[in-house]
Protein backbone atom coordinates (compact mmCIF):
# COMPACT_ATOMS: atom_id res chain seq x y z
CA UNK A 1 0.00 0.00 0.00
CA UNK A 2 1.47 3.36 -1.01
CA UNK A 3 1.44 6.34 1.33
CA UNK A 4 -1.33 7.95 -0.75
CA UNK A 5 -3.55 4.86 -0.86
CA UNK A 6 -3.04 4.41 2.88
CA UNK A 7 -4.04 8.06 3.37
CA UNK A 8 -7.23 7.46 1.36
CA UNK A 9 -8.11 4.39 3.39
CA UNK A 10 -7.44 6.23 6.63
CA UNK A 11 -9.81 9.11 5.85
CA UNK A 12 -12.42 6.70 4.45
CA UNK A 13 -12.32 4.69 7.67
CA UNK A 14 -12.60 7.87 9.76
CA UNK A 15 -15.69 8.92 7.83
CA UNK A 16 -17.26 5.46 7.86
CA UNK A 17 -16.82 5.03 11.60
CA UNK A 18 -18.38 8.46 12.14
CA UNK A 19 -21.46 7.45 10.11
CA UNK A 20 -22.19 3.93 11.38
CA UNK A 21 -19.88 2.07 9.04
CA UNK A 22 -20.70 3.68 5.69
CA UNK A 23 -19.00 6.41 3.66
CA UNK A 24 -19.05 7.73 0.10
CA UNK A 25 -16.44 9.12 -2.25
CA UNK A 26 -17.97 12.60 -2.60
CA UNK A 27 -17.74 13.15 1.15
CA UNK A 28 -13.98 12.57 1.03
CA UNK A 29 -12.98 14.70 -1.95
CA UNK A 30 -12.57 17.96 0.00
CA UNK A 31 -10.24 16.41 2.56
CA UNK A 32 -8.15 14.76 -0.14
CA UNK A 33 -7.72 17.95 -2.15
CA UNK A 34 -6.88 19.91 1.02
CA UNK A 35 -3.86 17.66 1.56
CA UNK A 36 -3.09 16.83 -2.08
CA UNK A 37 -4.14 19.78 -4.28
CA UNK A 38 -2.25 18.25 -7.22
CA UNK A 39 -5.21 15.88 -7.72
CA UNK A 40 -7.46 18.77 -8.81
CA UNK A 41 -6.00 18.33 -12.28
CA UNK A 42 -6.75 14.59 -12.34
CA UNK A 43 -10.18 14.24 -10.76
CA UNK A 44 -11.28 11.17 -12.79
CA UNK A 45 -8.25 9.24 -11.52
CA UNK A 46 -8.89 10.42 -7.96
CA UNK A 47 -12.58 9.44 -8.05
CA UNK A 48 -11.71 6.00 -9.40
CA UNK A 49 -9.30 5.42 -6.51
CA UNK A 50 -11.77 6.77 -3.98
CA UNK A 51 -14.60 4.56 -5.28
CA UNK A 52 -12.40 1.47 -4.92
CA UNK A 53 -11.37 2.41 -1.38
CA UNK A 54 -14.95 3.27 -0.36
CA UNK A 55 -16.27 -0.03 -1.70
CA UNK A 56 -13.66 -1.95 0.28
CA UNK A 57 -14.26 0.05 3.47
CA UNK A 58 -18.05 -0.24 3.25
CA UNK A 59 -17.70 -4.01 2.86
CA UNK A 60 -15.85 -4.16 6.17
CA UNK A 61 -17.92 -4.65 9.36
CA UNK A 62 -18.05 -1.60 11.63
CA UNK A 63 -16.16 -3.33 14.46
CA UNK A 64 -13.34 -4.21 12.06
CA UNK A 65 -13.34 -0.66 10.69
CA UNK A 66 -12.81 0.71 14.20
CA UNK A 67 -10.01 -1.75 14.93
CA UNK A 68 -8.25 -1.03 11.63
CA UNK A 69 -8.60 2.73 12.10
CA UNK A 70 -6.91 2.51 15.49
CA UNK A 71 -4.07 0.40 14.11
CA UNK A 72 -3.64 2.52 10.99
CA UNK A 73 -3.45 5.68 13.05
CA UNK A 74 -0.78 4.18 15.31
CA UNK A 75 1.19 2.96 12.30
CA UNK A 76 1.10 6.33 10.57
CA UNK A 77 2.27 8.01 13.77
CA UNK A 78 5.13 5.51 14.05
CA UNK A 79 6.08 6.06 10.42
CA UNK A 80 5.90 9.85 10.77
CA UNK A 81 8.36 9.71 13.66
CA UNK A 82 10.52 7.20 11.80
CA UNK A 83 10.60 9.18 8.56
CA UNK A 84 11.79 12.26 10.44
CA UNK A 85 14.63 10.48 12.20
CA UNK A 86 15.73 7.69 9.82
CA UNK A 87 18.77 5.74 11.05
CA UNK A 88 21.14 7.63 13.31
CA UNK A 89 24.64 8.14 11.96
CA UNK A 90 27.42 5.86 13.27
CA UNK A 91 30.53 7.67 14.44
CA UNK A 92 33.46 7.21 12.11
CA UNK A 93 31.52 5.14 9.60
CA UNK A 94 33.03 5.37 6.11
CA UNK A 95 31.12 4.39 2.99
CA UNK A 96 32.06 0.90 1.89
CA UNK A 97 34.32 0.19 4.88
CA UNK A 98 31.87 -0.74 7.63
CA UNK A 99 32.24 -4.26 9.07
CA UNK A 100 29.53 -5.44 11.48
CA UNK A 101 28.28 -8.73 12.83
CA UNK A 102 25.24 -10.45 14.26
CA UNK A 103 26.10 -13.30 16.60
CA UNK A 104 23.32 -15.68 17.72
CA UNK A 105 23.84 -19.02 19.42
CA UNK A 106 22.61 -22.23 17.71
CA UNK A 107 20.15 -23.19 20.44
CA UNK A 108 17.25 -23.19 17.99
CA UNK A 109 15.90 -21.38 14.93
CA UNK A 110 15.78 -17.56 14.87
CA UNK A 111 12.67 -15.80 16.17
CA UNK A 112 11.09 -12.39 15.85
CA UNK A 113 13.59 -10.91 18.34
CA UNK A 114 16.50 -11.91 16.07
CA UNK A 115 14.78 -10.24 13.13
CA UNK A 116 14.50 -6.97 15.08
CA UNK A 117 17.93 -6.87 16.76
CA UNK A 118 19.89 -8.33 13.85
CA UNK A 119 17.85 -6.29 11.41
CA UNK A 120 19.31 -3.08 12.81
CA UNK A 121 22.86 -4.24 12.04
CA UNK A 122 21.78 -5.37 8.57
CA UNK A 123 20.22 -1.97 7.85
CA UNK A 124 23.36 -0.11 8.90
CA UNK A 125 25.55 -2.23 6.62
CA UNK A 126 23.12 -1.50 3.78
CA UNK A 127 23.22 2.20 4.66
CA UNK A 128 27.01 2.53 4.53
CA UNK A 129 28.08 -0.46 2.44
CA UNK A 130 30.60 -2.99 3.69
CA UNK A 131 30.50 -6.45 5.23
CA UNK A 132 27.82 -8.12 7.35
CA UNK A 133 29.05 -11.27 9.12
CA UNK A 134 26.77 -13.87 10.66
CA UNK A 135 28.82 -15.37 13.48
CA UNK A 136 27.38 -18.47 15.12
CA UNK A 137 28.62 -18.54 18.70
CA UNK A 138 28.75 -22.20 19.73
CA UNK A 139 31.60 -22.49 22.23
CA UNK A 140 29.13 -23.55 24.93
CA UNK A 141 28.25 -27.14 24.05
CA UNK A 142 25.48 -27.44 26.65
CA UNK A 143 22.57 -25.97 24.67
CA UNK A 144 23.02 -26.57 20.95
CA UNK A 145 20.40 -27.72 18.42
CA UNK A 146 22.40 -29.28 15.58
CA UNK A 147 19.98 -28.19 12.84
CA UNK A 148 20.15 -24.59 14.07
CA UNK A 149 23.41 -23.97 12.18
CA UNK A 150 21.49 -24.37 8.93
CA UNK A 151 18.34 -22.66 10.20
CA UNK A 152 20.16 -19.55 11.35
CA UNK A 153 21.68 -18.85 7.96
CA UNK A 154 18.61 -19.79 5.91
CA UNK A 155 16.10 -17.78 7.93
CA UNK A 156 18.29 -14.77 8.70
CA UNK A 157 19.56 -14.44 5.14
CA UNK A 158 15.92 -14.51 4.04
CA UNK A 159 15.14 -11.61 6.39
CA UNK A 160 18.33 -9.55 6.01
CA UNK A 161 19.40 -10.39 2.47
CA UNK A 162 22.96 -9.08 2.88
CA UNK A 163 24.89 -11.65 4.94
CA UNK A 164 28.28 -11.78 3.24
CA UNK A 165 30.01 -14.41 5.39
CA UNK A 166 29.13 -17.09 7.94
CA UNK A 167 31.61 -17.90 10.71
CA UNK A 168 31.23 -20.77 13.20
CA UNK A 169 33.26 -20.27 16.36
CA UNK A 170 33.90 -23.95 17.08
CA UNK A 171 35.81 -24.11 13.78
CA UNK A 172 38.24 -21.48 15.05
CA UNK A 173 39.58 -23.09 18.23
CA UNK A 174 43.25 -22.96 17.22
CA UNK A 175 42.94 -19.22 16.60
CA UNK A 176 41.71 -18.78 20.17
CA UNK A 177 44.57 -20.91 21.50
CA UNK A 178 47.08 -18.83 19.55
CA UNK A 179 45.74 -15.60 21.05
CA UNK A 180 45.78 -17.17 24.51
CA UNK A 181 49.44 -18.16 24.15
CA UNK A 182 50.37 -14.67 23.01
CA UNK A 183 48.56 -13.09 25.97
CA UNK A 184 50.20 -15.52 28.39
CA UNK A 185 53.59 -14.64 26.98
CA UNK A 186 52.89 -10.92 27.37
CA UNK A 187 51.82 -11.47 30.99
CA UNK A 188 48.12 -10.60 30.59
CA UNK A 189 46.63 -13.98 31.54
CA UNK A 190 46.99 -16.44 34.39
CA UNK A 191 45.59 -19.86 35.30
CA UNK A 192 43.51 -19.73 38.47
CA UNK A 193 42.99 -22.87 40.58
CA UNK A 194 40.72 -21.18 43.15
CA UNK A 195 37.15 -22.30 43.59
CA UNK A 196 34.47 -19.76 42.69
CA UNK A 197 33.78 -19.25 46.41
CA UNK A 198 37.45 -18.58 47.16
CA UNK A 199 37.86 -16.17 44.27
CA UNK A 200 34.72 -14.30 45.27
CA UNK A 201 36.38 -13.51 48.61
CA UNK A 202 39.40 -12.06 46.80
CA UNK A 203 37.08 -9.94 44.67
CA UNK A 204 35.28 -8.60 47.73
CA UNK A 205 38.59 -7.87 49.46
CA UNK A 206 40.09 -6.34 46.29
CA UNK A 207 43.21 -8.47 46.72
CA UNK A 208 45.07 -10.61 44.19
CA UNK A 209 44.65 -14.35 43.96
CA UNK A 210 47.95 -16.20 44.74
CA UNK A 211 47.69 -17.96 41.37
CA UNK A 212 48.44 -14.64 39.72
CA UNK A 213 52.02 -14.54 41.06
CA UNK A 214 53.48 -17.27 38.81
CA UNK A 215 55.77 -16.22 35.95
CA UNK A 216 54.50 -16.19 32.34
CA UNK A 217 56.53 -19.35 31.65
CA UNK A 218 54.88 -21.16 34.59
CA UNK A 219 51.46 -19.84 33.55
CA UNK A 220 51.91 -21.37 30.10
CA UNK A 221 52.81 -24.72 31.67
CA UNK A 222 49.68 -24.55 33.82
CA UNK A 223 47.69 -23.70 30.69
CA UNK A 224 49.08 -26.82 28.99
CA UNK A 225 47.84 -28.91 31.92
CA UNK A 226 44.29 -27.78 31.10
CA UNK A 227 44.55 -29.73 27.82
CA UNK A 228 45.92 -32.88 29.50
CA UNK A 229 43.14 -35.34 30.16
CA UNK A 230 45.04 -38.61 29.95
CA UNK A 231 48.33 -38.45 31.96
CA UNK A 232 46.87 -37.86 35.40
CA UNK A 233 48.82 -34.60 35.78
CA UNK A 234 46.25 -32.46 34.04
CA UNK A 235 43.44 -30.43 35.53
CA UNK A 236 39.96 -31.89 35.79
CA UNK A 237 36.87 -29.99 34.71
CA UNK A 238 36.18 -27.19 37.20
CA UNK A 239 39.70 -27.23 38.71
CA UNK A 240 41.15 -24.34 36.68
CA UNK A 241 40.12 -21.32 34.60
CA UNK A 242 42.13 -18.74 32.68
CA UNK A 243 41.66 -15.17 33.95
CA UNK A 244 42.54 -11.80 32.48
CA UNK A 245 44.74 -9.53 34.61
CA UNK A 246 42.32 -6.63 34.71
CA UNK A 247 43.23 -5.72 38.29
CA UNK A 248 41.33 -6.25 41.53
CA UNK A 249 40.77 -2.62 42.48
CA UNK A 250 38.24 -1.71 39.79
CA UNK A 251 35.13 -0.07 41.30
CA UNK A 252 32.94 -2.51 39.35
CA UNK A 253 33.43 -6.04 40.80
CA UNK A 254 32.45 -7.54 37.43
CA UNK A 255 35.64 -6.11 35.93
CA UNK A 256 38.05 -7.67 38.42
CA UNK A 257 40.22 -10.42 36.84
CA UNK A 258 37.33 -11.91 34.90
CA UNK A 259 37.50 -15.47 33.43
CA UNK A 260 38.18 -16.11 29.74
CA UNK A 261 38.80 -19.85 29.24
CA UNK A 262 37.54 -23.01 30.96
CA UNK A 263 37.56 -26.80 30.76
CA UNK A 264 34.41 -28.49 29.47
CA UNK A 265 34.50 -32.23 28.82
CA UNK A 266 30.92 -32.43 27.51
CA UNK A 267 30.81 -33.69 23.90
CA UNK A 268 30.18 -30.88 21.43
CA UNK A 269 27.41 -31.55 18.85
CA UNK A 270 29.75 -30.60 15.97
CA UNK A 271 33.23 -31.22 17.37
CA UNK A 272 32.59 -34.22 19.60
CA UNK A 273 35.41 -34.60 22.18
CA UNK A 274 38.09 -33.07 19.98
CA UNK A 275 38.45 -30.09 22.34
CA UNK A 276 38.16 -29.80 26.11
CA UNK A 277 39.52 -26.26 26.63
CA UNK A 278 36.91 -23.76 25.48
CA UNK A 279 36.92 -19.95 25.31
CA UNK A 280 34.21 -18.18 27.25
CA UNK A 281 32.10 -15.61 25.43
CA UNK A 282 34.26 -12.57 26.19
CA UNK A 283 37.41 -14.18 24.85
CA UNK A 284 35.97 -15.68 21.65
CA UNK A 285 34.12 -12.44 20.88
CA UNK A 286 37.26 -10.36 21.46
CA UNK A 287 39.42 -12.60 19.23
CA UNK A 288 36.85 -12.76 16.44
CA UNK A 289 36.18 -9.02 16.48
CA UNK A 290 39.93 -8.37 16.19
CA UNK A 291 40.48 -10.95 13.46
CA UNK A 292 37.46 -9.84 11.41
CA UNK A 293 38.23 -6.15 11.70
CA UNK A 294 34.95 -5.08 13.28
CA UNK A 295 34.37 -1.35 12.96
CA UNK A 296 31.01 -0.96 14.70
CA UNK A 297 29.01 -3.25 16.98
CA UNK A 298 25.36 -3.04 18.05
CA UNK A 299 24.78 -4.86 21.32
CA UNK A 300 21.98 -5.30 23.83
CA UNK A 301 22.66 -2.98 26.75
CA UNK A 302 23.05 -5.92 29.16
CA UNK A 303 26.39 -6.44 27.41
CA UNK A 304 27.73 -3.09 28.61
CA UNK A 305 30.13 -4.75 31.08
CA UNK A 306 31.21 -7.27 28.44
CA UNK A 307 32.01 -4.43 26.08
CA UNK A 308 34.22 -2.83 28.73
CA UNK A 309 35.98 -6.15 29.39
CA UNK A 310 36.72 -6.50 25.68
CA UNK A 311 38.04 -2.93 25.54
CA UNK A 312 40.60 -3.90 28.21
CA UNK A 313 41.75 -6.81 26.07
CA UNK A 314 42.04 -4.57 23.01
CA UNK A 315 44.25 -2.25 25.04
CA UNK A 316 46.40 -5.22 26.07
CA UNK A 317 47.31 -5.90 22.43
CA UNK A 318 47.63 -2.22 21.52
CA UNK A 319 44.53 -1.96 19.31
CA UNK A 320 41.53 0.38 19.24
CA UNK A 321 38.25 -1.32 20.09
CA UNK A 322 35.30 -1.04 17.67
CA UNK A 323 32.67 1.60 18.38
CA UNK A 324 29.82 0.00 20.32
CA UNK A 325 26.18 1.06 20.44
CA UNK A 326 23.62 -0.34 22.84
CA UNK A 327 19.95 -1.15 22.40
CA UNK A 328 17.30 -1.54 25.04
CA UNK A 329 15.30 -4.69 25.58
CA UNK A 330 12.25 -5.08 23.34
CA UNK A 331 9.67 -6.85 25.49
CA UNK A 332 6.57 -8.19 23.74
CA UNK A 333 4.06 -9.07 26.45
CA UNK A 334 2.40 -12.44 25.99
CA UNK A 335 4.81 -13.68 23.33
CA UNK A 336 6.90 -16.80 24.02
CA UNK A 337 10.24 -16.62 22.22
CA UNK A 338 12.47 -18.45 24.69
CA UNK A 339 14.13 -21.21 22.67
CA UNK A 340 14.82 -23.41 25.71
CA UNK A 341 11.22 -23.07 26.94
CA UNK A 342 9.86 -23.71 23.43
CA UNK A 343 12.07 -26.78 23.12
CA UNK A 344 10.57 -28.16 26.34
CA UNK A 345 7.03 -27.57 25.09
CA UNK A 346 7.82 -29.26 21.77
CA UNK A 347 9.16 -32.28 23.67
CA UNK A 348 5.94 -32.38 25.71
CA UNK A 349 3.85 -32.30 22.54
CA UNK A 350 2.29 -28.91 23.26
CA UNK A 351 3.74 -27.58 20.02
CA UNK A 352 4.05 -29.64 16.84
CA UNK A 353 7.61 -28.40 16.23
CA UNK A 354 9.61 -25.25 15.57
CA UNK A 355 7.23 -24.38 12.71
CA UNK A 356 4.06 -24.53 14.79
CA UNK A 357 1.89 -21.62 13.56
CA UNK A 358 1.40 -20.37 17.13
CA UNK A 359 5.12 -19.59 17.47
CA UNK A 360 6.80 -16.27 16.69
CA UNK A 361 9.79 -17.88 15.00
CA UNK A 362 10.84 -16.85 11.51
CA UNK A 363 9.94 -20.22 10.00
CA UNK A 364 6.19 -20.20 10.78
CA UNK A 365 5.92 -16.44 10.17
CA UNK A 366 7.49 -16.95 6.77
CA UNK A 367 5.00 -19.73 5.98
CA UNK A 368 2.18 -17.36 6.95
CA UNK A 369 3.23 -14.90 4.27
CA UNK A 370 5.19 -12.28 6.20
CA UNK A 371 7.77 -10.54 4.03
CA UNK A 372 11.38 -9.61 4.92
CA UNK A 373 10.70 -5.92 4.35
CA UNK A 374 7.99 -5.92 7.01
CA UNK A 375 10.49 -6.95 9.70
CA UNK A 376 13.14 -4.50 8.47
CA UNK A 377 10.74 -1.56 8.25
CA UNK A 378 9.48 -2.32 11.75
CA UNK A 379 13.11 -2.43 12.95
CA UNK A 380 13.88 0.84 11.23
CA UNK A 381 10.94 2.48 12.99
CA UNK A 382 12.15 1.21 16.38
CA UNK A 383 15.64 2.55 15.61
CA UNK A 384 18.85 2.55 17.61
CA UNK A 385 18.00 3.43 21.20
CA UNK A 386 19.10 2.18 24.65
CA UNK A 387 15.58 2.70 26.03
CA UNK A 388 13.65 -0.46 26.96
CA UNK A 389 10.37 -0.83 25.11
CA UNK A 390 7.30 -2.82 26.10
CA UNK A 391 4.40 -3.58 23.79
CA UNK A 392 1.57 -6.09 23.95
CA UNK A 393 1.60 -8.99 21.53
CA UNK A 394 -1.63 -7.71 19.96
CA UNK A 395 -0.24 -4.23 19.34
CA UNK A 396 3.04 -5.63 18.06
CA UNK A 397 1.37 -7.78 15.43
CA UNK A 398 -1.06 -5.01 14.54
CA UNK A 399 1.92 -2.84 13.59
CA UNK A 400 3.83 -5.66 11.91
CA UNK A 401 0.73 -6.61 9.91
CA UNK A 402 0.43 -3.09 8.55
CA UNK A 403 4.08 -3.05 7.51
CA UNK A 404 3.55 -6.43 5.85
CA UNK A 405 0.44 -5.23 4.06
CA UNK A 406 2.53 -2.60 2.28
CA UNK A 407 4.35 -5.43 0.49
CA UNK A 408 1.58 -7.94 -0.15
CA UNK A 409 -1.49 -5.79 -0.76
CA UNK A 410 -0.30 -4.46 -4.16
CA UNK A 411 0.47 -7.94 -5.50
CA UNK A 412 -1.96 -10.32 -3.76
CA UNK A 413 -4.75 -11.34 -6.13
CA UNK A 414 -8.25 -11.43 -4.70
CA UNK A 415 -10.39 -14.55 -4.47
CA UNK A 416 -13.65 -15.52 -2.77
CA UNK A 417 -13.88 -18.09 0.01
CA UNK A 418 -16.78 -19.31 2.14
CA UNK A 419 -16.39 -21.44 5.26
CA UNK A 420 -20.11 -21.80 6.12
CA UNK A 421 -21.95 -21.39 2.81
CA UNK A 422 -25.71 -21.43 2.20
CA UNK A 423 -27.41 -21.41 -1.17
CA UNK A 424 -29.73 -18.51 -1.93
CA UNK A 425 -32.10 -18.26 -4.89
CA UNK A 426 -31.88 -15.04 -6.85
CA UNK A 427 -35.46 -14.02 -7.58
CA UNK A 428 -36.13 -12.19 -10.88
CA UNK A 429 -32.49 -12.40 -11.93
CA UNK A 430 -33.67 -12.58 -15.52
CA UNK A 431 -31.49 -14.90 -17.56
CA UNK A 432 -31.36 -18.55 -16.54
CA UNK A 433 -27.61 -18.51 -17.04
CA UNK A 434 -25.20 -15.61 -17.27
CA UNK A 435 -21.46 -15.04 -17.05
CA UNK A 436 -20.05 -12.53 -14.57
CA UNK A 437 -16.45 -11.33 -14.86
CA UNK A 438 -14.66 -10.28 -11.68
CA UNK A 439 -11.22 -8.68 -11.38
CA UNK A 440 -8.16 -10.27 -9.83
CA UNK A 441 -7.08 -7.04 -8.15
CA UNK A 442 -8.70 -3.65 -7.35
CA UNK A 443 -5.89 -1.90 -9.22
CA UNK A 444 -6.84 -3.81 -12.37
CA UNK A 445 -10.45 -2.65 -12.62
CA UNK A 446 -12.13 -3.99 -15.74
CA UNK A 447 -9.35 -6.40 -16.65
CA UNK A 448 -11.29 -9.46 -15.52
CA UNK A 449 -9.59 -12.79 -14.96
CA UNK A 450 -12.28 -14.45 -12.80
CA UNK A 451 -15.30 -15.54 -14.91
CA UNK A 452 -18.29 -17.11 -13.12
CA UNK A 453 -21.41 -18.69 -14.57
CA UNK A 454 -24.55 -17.93 -12.54
CA UNK A 455 -27.60 -20.19 -12.82
CA UNK A 456 -30.22 -18.46 -10.70
CA UNK A 457 -28.60 -18.93 -7.29
CA UNK A 458 -25.41 -18.17 -5.38
CA UNK A 459 -23.62 -19.25 -2.21
CA UNK A 460 -23.08 -16.73 0.58
CA UNK A 461 -21.93 -16.96 4.20
CA UNK A 462 -24.71 -18.08 6.52
CA UNK A 463 -23.87 -15.28 8.96
CA UNK A 464 -24.28 -12.72 6.15
CA UNK A 465 -27.73 -14.09 5.33
CA UNK A 466 -28.71 -14.15 9.00
CA UNK A 467 -27.57 -10.54 9.40
CA UNK A 468 -29.76 -9.19 6.59
CA UNK A 469 -33.21 -7.92 7.53
CA UNK A 470 -36.35 -7.96 5.47
CA UNK A 471 -35.97 -5.28 2.79
CA UNK A 472 -32.22 -4.97 3.33
CA UNK A 473 -30.33 -3.75 0.26
CA UNK A 474 -27.57 -6.31 -0.44
CA UNK A 475 -24.77 -5.94 -2.98
CA UNK A 476 -23.00 -9.06 -4.15
CA UNK A 477 -19.46 -7.75 -4.40
CA UNK A 478 -18.66 -6.53 -7.93
CA UNK A 479 -21.84 -8.14 -9.32
CA UNK A 480 -25.34 -6.88 -8.57
CA UNK A 481 -27.78 -5.40 -6.04
CA UNK A 482 -30.44 -7.46 -4.30
CA UNK A 483 -33.18 -7.01 -1.71
CA UNK A 484 -33.99 -9.47 1.04
CA UNK A 485 -37.51 -10.82 0.45
CA UNK A 486 -38.36 -13.65 2.81
CA UNK A 487 -35.82 -16.43 2.35
CA UNK A 488 -34.79 -15.15 -1.04
CA UNK A 489 -32.75 -12.29 -2.44
CA UNK A 490 -34.61 -10.46 -5.16
CA UNK A 491 -32.63 -8.96 -8.05
CA UNK A 492 -32.70 -5.15 -8.12
CA UNK A 493 -29.96 -3.86 -10.45
CA UNK A 494 -26.25 -4.07 -11.27
CA UNK A 495 -25.40 -0.39 -10.77
CA UNK A 496 -23.12 0.45 -7.88
CA UNK A 497 -24.64 3.94 -7.95
CA UNK A 498 -28.00 2.39 -6.99
CA UNK A 499 -26.35 0.72 -4.03
CA UNK A 500 -24.75 3.98 -2.90
CA UNK A 501 -28.11 5.74 -3.07
CA UNK A 502 -29.80 3.21 -0.78
CA UNK A 503 -30.31 4.14 2.93
CA UNK A 504 -27.01 3.66 4.77
CA UNK A 505 -28.63 1.98 7.78
CA UNK A 506 -30.08 -0.92 5.80
CA UNK A 507 -27.54 -2.05 3.23
CA UNK A 508 -24.44 -4.23 3.08
CA UNK A 509 -21.83 -5.62 0.68
CA UNK A 510 -21.10 -9.34 0.87
CA UNK A 511 -18.89 -11.75 -1.07
CA UNK A 512 -20.27 -14.80 -2.81
CA UNK A 513 -19.61 -17.86 -4.95
CA UNK A 514 -21.61 -19.53 -7.72
CA UNK A 515 -23.81 -22.39 -6.51
CA UNK A 516 -22.08 -24.83 -8.83
CA UNK A 517 -19.59 -27.41 -7.56
CA UNK A 518 -17.76 -27.52 -10.89
CA UNK A 519 -16.70 -23.90 -10.28
CA UNK A 520 -15.56 -24.53 -6.71
CA UNK A 521 -12.69 -26.24 -4.94
CA UNK A 522 -11.92 -27.18 -1.34
CA UNK A 523 -9.10 -25.43 0.47
CA UNK A 524 -7.48 -26.15 3.80
CA UNK A 525 -6.38 -23.16 5.90
CA UNK A 526 -3.92 -23.41 8.80
CA UNK A 527 -4.94 -20.76 11.33
CA UNK A 528 -2.46 -18.95 13.66
CA UNK A 529 -4.07 -20.46 16.79
CA UNK A 530 -3.27 -23.99 15.58
CA UNK A 531 -6.78 -24.77 14.38
CA UNK A 532 -7.52 -25.80 10.80
CA UNK A 533 -10.33 -24.64 8.56
CA UNK A 534 -11.89 -26.39 5.56
CA UNK A 535 -13.60 -23.99 3.19
CA UNK A 536 -14.97 -23.64 -0.33
CA UNK A 537 -13.15 -21.33 -2.70
CA UNK A 538 -13.54 -20.40 -6.35
CA UNK A 539 -11.91 -22.78 -8.81
CA UNK A 540 -9.69 -19.95 -10.08
CA UNK A 541 -7.53 -20.52 -6.98
CA UNK A 542 -6.05 -23.48 -8.87
CA UNK A 543 -3.79 -21.07 -10.77
CA UNK A 544 -2.06 -19.94 -7.55
CA UNK A 545 1.47 -21.29 -7.10
CA UNK A 546 3.01 -22.56 -3.88
CA UNK A 547 4.53 -19.57 -2.08
CA UNK A 548 2.06 -17.03 -3.51
CA UNK A 549 0.14 -14.78 -1.12
CA UNK A 550 -3.50 -14.09 -1.96
CA UNK A 551 -6.28 -12.20 -0.25
CA UNK A 552 -9.50 -14.05 0.42
CA UNK A 553 -12.05 -11.25 0.40
CA UNK A 554 -13.30 -10.23 3.86
CA UNK A 555 -11.22 -13.05 5.38
CA UNK A 556 -7.56 -12.15 5.14
CA UNK A 557 -4.21 -12.63 3.43
CA UNK A 558 -3.11 -16.26 3.10
CA UNK A 559 -0.06 -17.99 1.60
CA UNK A 560 -0.32 -21.20 -0.40
CA UNK A 561 1.94 -23.58 1.51
CA UNK A 562 1.44 -26.90 -0.28
CA UNK A 563 -0.79 -28.94 -2.60
CA UNK A 564 -1.78 -32.46 -1.62
CA UNK A 565 -0.57 -34.82 -4.36
CA UNK A 566 -3.49 -37.25 -4.02
CA UNK A 567 -6.50 -35.01 -3.38
CA UNK A 568 -5.22 -31.83 -5.00
CA UNK A 569 -6.45 -29.88 -1.98
CA UNK A 570 -4.53 -26.66 -1.53
CA UNK A 571 -3.29 -25.92 1.97
CA UNK A 572 -2.95 -22.25 2.86
CA UNK A 573 -1.49 -20.65 5.96
CA UNK A 574 -3.42 -17.67 7.29
CA UNK A 575 -1.42 -14.46 7.66
CA UNK A 576 -3.53 -11.53 8.83
CA UNK A 577 -6.35 -9.18 7.84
Amino acid sequence: MTDFSQFLRHIALENAVKYDGKTNAKALVGKVLGSHPEYKAKMPELMQQLEAVVESVNATPLADQKAELEILGATQQTRKSHDQSELKELDGAKAGNVIMRFAPSPSGPPHIGHAITGGLTSLYVKKYGGKFILRIEDTNSDNIEIDAYKWLYEDLQWVFGNISEVVIQSDRMHIYYDYANRLFESGHLYVCECSSEQFKKYVEAKTDCPCKNHSPVDQLKRFERMFDKESGNGYKEGEAVVRFKAGMSHPNPAMRDFPLIRINDSPHPRQGTKFRVWPLMNFSVFVDDVEMGMTHIIRAKEHLDNSKRQELMYAAIGKQAPRSYFTGRYNIEGLEISKSRTKELIAKGEYSGWEDPRLAFIKPLRRRGYQPGAFLNFTKAVGLSPVDKTITMQDFFALLDNYNKEFIDPVANRYALLHDPVEVKLKNIGQESQTVMLDLHPKARGSGGRPFTINGSVLIEKEDLDATKEGCFVRLMDFCNLKRVGDMLEYSSESYEDYKAAPSNNKTIIHWLPADQSQLTTVHIQMPDGSQLLASAEKHIDRVKVGDVVQFERFGFCRLDSIDEKSGIRKFWYGHR
